[in-house]
């Protein structure tokens, strides 16, 4: 048993805490890399290959819907 009671094992809280900080922070850096790596990779295949991508015409949002009728 320590002399200071409650306060033994706040180093360790501090420790665990600024770890668990600093792998979060270069996890989710190396995942916004990869992300956006991907992105680029993606968006330059589209630029490179427009054939594959062609822009489709506009519809009216009656034409995306079923007729409707009621149900008596």
């Amino acid at each position: 048993m320590g002399s200071l009671g409650m306060s033994e094992g706040v180093h360790r809280q501090i420790l665990f805490t600024t770890v668990g900080w600093f792998v979060g922070y270069h996890l989710i850096k190396r995942s916004e890399y990869i992300h956006a790596k991907r992105d680029r990779e993606l968006l330059e295949y589209v630029r490179q290959h427009p054939e594959d991508f062609k822009i489709q015409e506009k519809k009216k949002i009656g034409e995306l819907l079923e007729d409707f009728y009621p149900v008596r």
